[in-house]
């Protein structure tokens, strides 16, 4: 299938990458101080990973205030709970981002490879001008990710059984009454190894279209990775789950015919050799596994479009595939479109053999922490 060939990165082996030269990052510098306590994630079942919190040893978490003008330097501690004042700029509006991105143990050797980390920090970055909050630099942000991997390497699954997901958050943690930003900020970073997002593992997925609830609007905050796009979806989430669906496929809120994304993955259809995916026009999250579907997709020959994608083409597509860090590449089998006069449309689209786990070649390479 389409997507198969995209995601075709590395040889049978599993050693020659054949991703783009450009997503290929210098070699990083390491701290070689193992901060891991053993080797081993305890008695976790690596064969049987979900996508939920296994705590692990060790944070990274840093701060930056009015005065400082910047974050300093950070520091690992012990994964736990974080003292927040009730006034908070997080718990009070909401001032807040996330980013989501994993490591794998490599195949070829000792050490671990992070997909394209500077992609997630720039996009922090813009979130943060979109929430009025500083931002670590790109630097800061990668070297915080490393030495989270490198704290934790005890918990990163073994090769093919999963990865170990990170999760930066940006907060405003400082407190505030009336609306303002907060006069302080706190960037963490914690981990969790996991396996398949959803509980169909690497099958293809069943998605019901959402008329009634709207993920994002124009003006608003769909288009960066703000806290608060998340629970108000909830609902249409756990009412399509309740029904037997695995996610729900949103529409624009002013004409409602346009699909935009899933609750938490971007969507493509491809149609005779075509890829389309909804643009990303301030109401859709420009994914990192997206971007990097867009640019592999057009170095090999596909046409690739940017556009508006209507139930239609949805209905009508070979081939629907959603992709996401969490989710990876996941291949869609049925989408179901109930209309306001009840007609209920199912149309099946074809099934991608995708392996939504497996790294390319072409990650960062962290080297001499294994």
């Amino acid at each position: 299938t389409h997507s198969r060939r995209l995601l075709g990165v590395q040889d049978g082996g599993g050693g020659r990458s054949l991703l783009p030269s450009r997503w290929k990052s210098s070699q990083p510098q390491l701290d070689p101080v193992d901060r891991s306590d053993e080797e081993g994630g305890g008695d976790i079942d690596w064969d049987n990973l979900g996508f939920g919190l296994t705590p692990t040893d060790y944070m990274y978490v840093m701060r930056c205030t009015q005065e400082e003008g910047g974050f300093s330097r950070g520091e690992l501690a012990r994964y736990g709970n974080i003292e927040l004042s009730p006034s908070s700029g997080v718990l009070n509006y909401g001032q807040g981002l996330f980013e989501g991105l994993k490591a794998y143990r490599r195949a070829d050797g000792p050490g671990y490879t992070l997909f394209r980390p500077e992609e997630n920090a720039r996009r922090m970055q813009h979130g943060a001008g979109r929430m009025c909050m500083p931002s670590p630099s790109v630097e800061q942000f990668v070297h915080a990710v490393k030495q989270t991997v490198l704290a934790n390497k005890r918990w990163v699954p073994p090769q093919g059984k999963g990865a170990l997901y990170l999760r930066p958050l940006l907060i405003g943690s400082g407190a505030i009454l009336g609306l303002a930003p907060a006069p302080e900020y706190t960037f963490m970073i914690y981990a969790a190894p996991v396996g398949t997002y959803f509980k169909e593992g690497m099958a293809a997925i069943n998605l019901l279209v959402e008329e009634e609830i709207h993920r994002a609007m124009p003006g608003g905050t769909g288009g960066v990775k703000t806290i608060s796009n998340y629970a108000p979806v909830l609902k249409a989430q756990m009412d399509a789950r309740s029904k037997g669906f695995a996610d729900v496929l949103y529409l624009d809120s002013v004409h409602k015919r346009y699909v935009e994304e899933a609750s938490s993955c971007n969507l493509f259809v491809v149609k005779g050799g075509a890829v389309a995916t909804p643009a990303t026009a301030g109401t859709i999250l420009p994914g990192v596994t997206r971007r990097s579907i867009i640019e592999l997709a057009r170095d090999s020959g596909y046409q690739v479009e940017e556009r508006l994608v209507s139930i239609d083409d949805l209905i009508s597509a070979d081939e629907v595939f959603c992709t996401g860090t969490a989710v990876g590449v996941t291949p869609v089998s049925t989408v179901r479109v109930q209309d306001r006069r009840r007609h209920a449309v199912e149309e099946a689209v074809h099934d991608s053999d995708v392996d939504p786990d497996g790294p390319g070649g072409g990650q960062e390479r962290m080297d001499g922490c294994g």
